[in-house]
């Protein structure tokens, strides 16, 4: 298995952290991103959520992950960095991103993995639509449209 990639398949964390495995690492951190079952819709209202449904131009997500990953290896230190997301419909409770790290001390570990996620949020081109009982809407998220 590759460090960084998308699925339209299950996430498996302790796969990621046998990757992300080190001798020199004193820590493991990991992330999951899961669904959750209600969410503020674009009027701000809380509301109860079906499912979600994840699209992504995938050759640039999967480059894109790779170097925010590599890139905050750098930055703190970090042993290794091992990062996937899912496409597709993502149940409530399942898991849509996954991300492990390995450092020399868990400091180093839980900053990367959090700078992680957040430039996951900002730059990758993967665009979430939420299901409601009474209709869907588009999350925002990367500042690109989907296709």
């Amino acid at each position: 298995m590759e460090p960084y990639g998308i699925t339209d398949g299950a996430l498996d964390i302790g796969m990621l952290s046998d990757l992300v495995s080190d001798p020199a690492a004193g820590a493991i951190v990991t992330f999951l991103g899961t669904s959750r079952e209600s969410s503020a819709d674009a009027s701000n209202v809380e509301r109860p959520v079906e499912t979600l449904w994840y699209e992504a131009y995938e050759p640039m997500a999967a480059a894109r992950l790779a170097a925010i990953g590599e890139e905050a290896r750098e930055r703190h230190g970090a042993c290794k960095v091992a990062c996937w997301h899912r496409t597709g419909e993502v149940a409530i409770g399942q898991a849509s991103v996954a991300i492990a790290v390995s450092a020399p001390h868990r400091a180093e570990g839980f900053a990367c993995c959090r700078d992680v996620i957040d430039e996951i949020k900002r730059s990758v081109p993967i665009w979430k639509r939420e299901r409601f009982t009474d209709g869907e809407e588009w999350v925002e998220g990367y500042d690109g449209a989907p296709s």
